[in-house]
């Protein structure tokens, strides 16, 4: 695979995750003291939640073949701790907030705003995705301007 196509991959991964995680966000954030917002979030999460898995196998597919010819930098490392930081995160979102989410729609509670013990697990989860993807967005441009 070429450079400019496994950077494309890598970038394509940064719009589809980092866009999908931008907006479920901020509807998560309006969300904490809104019902309005809480099932827009609980719908909006339906669409965001694949987007960003495939964001974020597409900046690991592109990231590989990015930097597979290029000696592995303090960058590379970090985009590589970052993704795992990323995957645990999104794990705990899918695999814990998504289904608790799910049976609030399914018992008709969608309207009921998420208990603060969730809410504050979700408020770190929200700091690891933005310092997490913005983070390893500006470590690629920086990679980008000073080594290509």
């Amino acid at each position: 695979m070429t450079t400019s196509i496994a950077l494309f991959i890598f970038l394509a991964g940064f719009v589809l995750g980092l866009g999908a995680v931008t907006v479920i966000d901020l509807h998560g954030f309006l969300a904490r003291r809104s019902s309005y917002w809480t099932v827009a979030t609980i719908r909006a999460h339906k669409v965001t939640k694949p987007l960003i898995w495939i964001g974020i196998a597409l900046v690991i597919v592109g990231g590989f073949f990015f930097y597979v010819n290029n000696p592995l930098t303090w960058i590379p490392l970090t985009h590589i701790v970052i993704v795992l930081f990323l995957i645990i995160n999104g794990c705990f979102l899918s695999f814990y907030v998504s289904p608790y989410i799910l049976k609030q729609e399914r018992e008709g509670r969608e309207q009921e705003l998420l208990p603060q013990k969730l809410q504050k697990l979700i408020t770190v989860s929200f700091l690891v995705s933005f310092i997490g993807w913005w983070g390893s967005l500006g470590l690629l441009v920086w990679y980008l301007t000073h080594h290509i």
